[in-house]
């Protein structure tokens, strides 16, 4: 693997990842208060054309990390909806 996959890799693993506290956190406490509907819903849109994007071009750690990152983020979108 070359350097530029390793700094890639590491860097999808740390922004996907960065998603687990706020969806745990949110699960326990249902506090919904400090996120915002708005910016997540631009948010998923844009991570959803992320990994049609590596779709199209068959680029796997992309695919990857972006349908971790939208699934995440779909549950915090769905729980601000639910608790708020």
């Amino acid at each position: 693997m070359q350097t530029a996959d390793w700094i890639g890799t590491v860097a999808a693993v740390l922004t996907t990842a960065s998603f687990v506290p706020q969806v745990l956190h949110t699960l326990r406490t249902k506090d919904v208060s400090g996120i915002s509907l708005s910016m997540y819903s631009v948010f998923v849109v844009g991570v959803s054309l992320w990994l049609v994007y590596g779709l199209m071009l068959d680029a796997w750690p992309v695919v990857i990390s972006n349908a971790i990152t939208v699934s995440l983020a779909i549950c915090i979108l769905a729980m601000k909806l639910r608790y708020r």
